[in-house]
């Protein structure tokens, strides 16, 4: 499936920063289920000082805003390919070792509901797809999705205490019983083309378990199901601060009111 991207982010401060940076990680994966296509990106308010694949493979961007900027817009867009994996992602790749990503971070590291929670499933005889799929429905469960209760600094066992949350803190439950049971697993944020319509609030994000035999394999307990054609992976990390779209530092001027327009299309070939 070929998926169209149109993604605008716009901070506009209240009084001019003196100086600022902003990490990008927008530009889709090359992988096994996707190729890029078509990709662009513009920037006004500031200035692209480097461009590099950070330690998870992940295309980056680095830019600066001018000093005295008030706003800065930042423009991404991208056709990409899609491929239906029945959500295997391909083998590992990057320059992080596997055993990495069964350690916890700050955003996914174990308390006792997490424990509890993970202590629910056991592996091995062969059967460890099945485990996690009844991971997913358990994190599903656990945490009903629901916006406005959670954001990007709230903890996987904050998440389970709260009982509230949306697809961020369900990759980080996931992700943190995953490693728990001994697996390594990881954060991905990227886009989901929905059925509703095309224009959409935020991006989406997932986890990825890699499983002997198989590679990553993709699971999404928001919706319950894994990966297919309609996700677009962009980046992947050990938690979302790994994997963020943008991060920004920036000193002086206010605090920013960021707005989001995002676009995601399916293109019609023509036959």
């Amino acid at each position: 499936m070929r998926i169209a991207i149109s993604h605008t982010t716009r901070y506009h401060f209240d009084s001019p920063a003196r100086y600022g940076v902003q990490r990008l990680r927008l530009r889709p994966r090359e992988c096994a289920v996707q190729s890029v296509l078509e990709w662009s990106m513009s920037v006004e308010g500031a200035v692209v000082e480097a461009a590099y694949d950070d330690h998870n493979g992940n295309s980056t961007t680095l830019i600066t805003m001018a000093g005295g900027a008030s706003e800065v817009v930042v423009t991404a867009r991208a056709l990409v390919d899609v491929k239906d994996a029945h959500g295997v992602a391909g083998p590992h790749t990057g320059y992080m070792p596997l055993w990495l990503f069964i350690n916890p971070t700050p955003l996914t590291k174990p308390g006792p509901r997490l424990r509890a929670l993970a202590s629910r499933f056991k592996l091995g005889a062969g059967a460890d797809l099945e485990v996690l799929h009844a991971l997913t429905s358990a994190v599903k469960e656990a945490v009903t999705y629901e916006a406005g209760h959670t954001d990007v600094t709230t903890t996987a066992e904050q998440a389970l205490e709260i009982g509230k949350g949306v697809c961020q803190d369900h990759a980080h439950v996931f992700i943190a019983a995953a490693r728990l049971l001994g697996l390594p697993a990881r954060y991905v944020s990227g886009y989901l083309l929905l059925d509703s319509g095309t224009a959409q609030d935020a991006g989406h994000a997932w986890a990825e378990v890699h499983v002997p035999g198989l590679g990553w394999v993709g699971f999404d307990p928001s919706n319950e199901i894994c990966p297919d054609n309609r996700y677009v992976p962009v980046a992947v990390g050990f938690d979302y601060g790994d994997a963020a779209p943008v991060t920004s530092l920036t000193q002086g001027g206010a605090a920013a009111d960021m707005s989001v327009a995002l676009d995601v299309a399916q293109q019609v070939m023509a036959q």
